[in-house]
């Protein structure tokens, strides 16, 4: 699976991006798929996830009530919805596929991941 992160940009404090993550090589519809993030200096961390047989979400607390995690398997394709953006959001995000996850929120058990895209905001 090639998964392919985009949507990044520079915003300012307050606004909203809504980024994307697309696959090749193989259907998602049997993946988890997260979203998560690394800030500069800063280690990964998890950001969002959403269940192979939808609408099973979670989210991080600090991201809960402004971001939305969906996904589109007919598209092959997994979004993030960011609102009321803050600058403790920038970061790289990067999106991720599990085909059994024992913990949803844990890196490592993540199969396949993008390349990440920049999210920067301005305050």
């Amino acid at each position: 699976v090639q998964l392919q992160a985009s949507g990044g940009g520079l915003v300012q404090a307050g606004g909203s991006l809504r980024l994307s993550c697309a696959a090749s090589g193989r259907t998602l519809s049997s993946y988890h798929m997260g979203w998560f993030r690394q800030a500069p200096g800063q280690e990964r961390e998890f950001v969002a996830v959403i269940s192979w047989n939808s609408p099973s979400t979670d989210y991080a607390d600090s991201v809960k009530g402004r971001f939305t995690i969906s996904r589109d398997n007919a598209k092959n394709t997994v979004y993030l919805q960011m609102d009321s953006l803050k600058p403790g959001d920038t970061a790289v995000y990067y999106c991720a596929a599990a085909l059994t996850p024992r913990q949803v929120r844990r890196e490592y058990d993540y199969d396949y991941w993008g390349q990440g895209t920049l999210v920067t905001v301005s305050s």
